[in-house]
């Protein structure tokens, strides 16, 4: 399994940016229907619904569809046609999408996503953030964007030391940005993207215009006060980060304490690979759909399973939960950056303990979507991040 790029002949340094292009060796494709011919399938219970985990019966018919209908390469070609790079910093090899506006006064920003994430995410945010005039939009709202995949995922590649936690891939970025001759830009991001961005805020304040997040939360100190005047919604979400989370936690301990071991299986078996991400779709996405497929473009849901697979990132991509954990709910030093947080269903974000932390100028719920949400509702979160850097561009 081997992700590479075309060849550049340019002189290099540790700033060279190099044009990069998705090109996965054909045999690297008949090795993964191979697999899934060849899957050893384990027993499961008849009578539970996803509370044991994903369903032997959908997982059979998952990767029946992943291995005879889906076309890797029809995707492949979709990513191609945006513009990407790679570049080395801090010894580590990042790639990155960017793709430039129309509009000359368009607002530099930086997306990063999340585990079970990868740039798949923002497919259909692109067009409409880099040119909104041609979608309905104000062209005074446009963004130059940045979109990286972070160290040790996808076409990023493995992480080769230890130390890539949240704060050290902020400093990547920021440097990412200087090195594109961005020196004022914004940050937008949801799941670990959202820890990213705003770490981006308080490293490179000077340089940060806004920071919008997807589903913010800030864990809870102990002090009783924090729980009192809570709706009943913000009471759910309270009781969830105080520990009621305990039965959907076992994916992020596992992966912040053995993320070695888990890779082992996660590598070898790509139907192992789906059910660890797939779960993880069931349990976030909107709570109305039955299915990932519901809540998701299933065809994307795959395009982002293969992309862990065909680059062999599941146990580097876990490695971040392992750097970063020590931090896992520790208050975090105020960051006087204008912050704006878009609270979609299946998110645990509430406002008074997240304004404890940050600057919060812009907050917006919605009843639609959920933890994924540029891909479930790429409207919602397209427009809002318009609506929070229109005031502070």
């Amino acid at each position: 399994m081997n992700p590479t790029n075309v060849s550049n002949t340019a002189p290099f340094s540790e700033e060279t940016i190099l044009p990069f292009r998705i090109q996965i060796p054909e045999s690297d494709l008949l090795d993964l229907k191979e697999r899934l011919t060849r899957t050893r399938w384990p027993d499961d219970l008849e009578d539970h619904h996803w509370e044991y985990g994903t369903p032997l019966s959908y997982l059979k018919e998952l990767s029946t569809y992943w291995k005879d209908v889906y076309d890797w390469r029809k995707y492949e070609a979709m990513l191609n046609e945006f513009p990407q790079y790679t570049t080395t910093i801090d010894g580590q090899n990042i790639h990155f999408l960017h793709v430039r506006s129309p509009e000359p006064e368009a607002l530099p920003l930086i997306i990063t996503h999340g585990w079970p994430g990868s740039i798949v995410e923002f497919t259909r945010m692109v067009e409409p953030l880099t040119n909104p005039g041609k979608y309905g939009g104000n062209s005074s709202d446009a963004f130059h964007l940045v979109i990286p995949s972070l160290p040790g995922f996808g076409f990023s590649g493995h992480t080769t030391e230890r130390g890539w936690n949240i704060e050290r891939v902020a400093k990547a970025w920021d440097e990412l940005m200087r090195r594109l001759g961005y020196e004022r830009y914004g940050a937008q991001g949801g799941d670990t993207g959202s820890m990213v961005s705003t770490e981006l805020g308080r490293i490179a304040a000077e340089r940060i215009v806004g920071v919008h997040c997807n589903g913010l939360s800030v864990f809870p100190t102990g002090d009783p006060a924090e729980s009192e005047n809570l709706t009943a919604v913000e009471k759910l979400r309270y009781d969830e980060l105080a520990g009621g989370g305990f039965e959907g936690s076992g994916y992020a301990i596992l992966q912040a304490t053995r993320p070695q071991t888990l890779s082992y299986g996660l590598t070898d078996s790509p139907v192992g690979q789906l059910a660890w991400i797939v779960e993880k779709f069931k349990e976030w996405t909107d709570p109305t759909a039955d299915l990932p497929e519901d809540a998701v473009d299933l065809e994307l849901l795959l395009t982002n399973v293969s992309i862990y697979w065909l680059t062999a990132t599941a146990g580097s991509s876990a490695r971040i939960y392992k750097e970063s954990s020590n931090n896992w709910g520790a208050p975090a030093p105020y960051s006087s950056v204008p912050t704006g947080v878009a609270v979609f269903p299946k998110d645990l974000s509430i406002r008074s303990m997240v304004e404890q932390q940050y600057n919060v100028v812009h907050w917006s719920e919605f009843d639609r979507g959920g933890h994924f949400a540029a891909l479930e509702a790429p409207d919602l979160l397209t427009e809002d991040i318009r609506l929070f850097f229109r005031e502070i561009r």
